[in-house]
């Protein structure tokens, strides 16, 4: 091997990287029959093939798949933009879709908005800059304005965990799951068990998730002939353990307290959980708590989370399946989607029966 090869011949001064042209001048063929070799091996010999694949090891050429997408004008890459990768339910979502996506030949960017919608909108013009192929998104930004702007682009997205519609920047495929129901099944159960006084621990209202829930359970409490007024709301910030803490400590000071708590998602349920465990309360008999999208850490807790369960594993699975189908060989006859999941109720030690309420 010649000194220049070793550094990587041509490839541009102090750059190390070792190009398609260095593997045909190190092995003494033309472009054509590396690229034959890396493409299609069957029109090589034998001996021409196996000569050179041992030029592209020793040299440590790794072709630019970049270049070869653009060349064919498709990416095999789709992005999966979420609100929260610090909450396990948006984990759940990126395994499902990374499932799908390994399964058609495809790799998944998988990044994180933290709800913040200028990050969200930094990560829509990087995808737009790497024409990646689709993107799965959780919208951060409430006015859909980020997501309208991406739409210039011709880049395919489907909405996960929300609806397509007002608010999320046009029309396009969708997959959620029916968070009123989810609302409904939490507040029945809470009834069920003799609950009548109850706080609902929110997030940012300006989720649509949030919104639902709470419809959800006002419309459990009017089935069982209640006013609206038996439901506190606690707004939190954001759907983190630290802002159920902090919602449990607001909670602990109300003068009237309720006896059933329903929390947004289950990271503020056992933020909750921490601060009535740290002032003595106990969960159940003193308060029953219902959680929601069945986080793996809910079964875990110190009192294991009664929960409402998204399939998260399908949320992300089913959205990216719909991706593929706009993006594929059949992409025309395409037709878009608004897959509507149901959730279900795991009950759990939270919210054991009580009487004498």
């Amino acid at each position: 091997m010649t000194e220049s090869a070793q550094g990587g011949v041509g490839t541009g001064a102090g750059t190390g990287t070792v190009g398609i042209k260095d593997v045909a001048r190190e092995a003494g063929v033309s472009v054509g029959t590396v690229s034959n070799v890396i493409n299609q091996p069957d029109r090589v010999s034998p001996a021409t093939l196996q000569h050179v694949r041992e030029v592209i090891t020793r040299l440590g050429y790794v072709r630019s798949e970049s270049a070869r997408q653009l060349r064919a004008g498709r990416s095999r890459i789709m992005a999966l933009l979420v609100l929260d990768m610090g909450n396990p339910f948006f984990v759940d979502i990126a395994r499902g879709a990374e499932r799908t996506a390994r399964a058609a030949g495809l790799g998944v960017m998988v990044c994180n908005s933290d709800q913040n919608p200028g990050d969200e909108a930094d990560y829509l013009s990087l995808f737009a800059e790497q024409r990646v192929r689709g993107v799965l998104v959780t919208p951060a930004d409430p006015s859909g304005a980020n997501l309208r702007d991406f739409r210039r682009h011709g880049i395919p997205y489907v909405l996960v965990d929300r609806v397509a519609g007002d608010g999320t920047g046009g029309s396009g495929c969708s997959v959620s799951v029916d968070d009123v129901v989810g609302g409904s099944l939490a507040v029945r159960h809470l009834l069920a068990t003799g609950h009548r006084s109850f706080a609902y621990v929110s997030g940012p209202p300006h989720l649509q998730q949030i919104r639902d829930r709470r419809e959800g359970a006002l419309l459990a409490l009017a089935e069982a002939g209640l006013p609206a007024s038996a439901l506190r709301e606690l707004p939190a910030d954001r759907l983190d353990v630290a802002s159920g803490r902090d919602a449990g400590a607001r909670l602990l000071g109300l003068a009237d307290r309720p006896t059933a708590v329903f929390c947004a998602n289950d990271l503020l349920a056992l933020g909750v959980l921490q601060s009535l465990y740290a002032a003595g309360v106990r969960v159940p008999e003193d308060m029953a708590i219902v959680g929601y999208d069945d986080i793996e850490f809910a079964a875990a807790a110190t009192v294991p989370l009664t929960s409402v369960r998204q399939p998260a594993l399908t949320l992300g699975a089913k959205a990216a399946d719909l991706l593929l189908a706009e993006t594929g060989d059949k992409a025309d006859d395409h037709r878009h989607e608004h897959v509507v999941l149901q959730p279900e109720l795991v009950v759990r030690r939270s919210t054991l029966a009580v009487s004498g309420r």
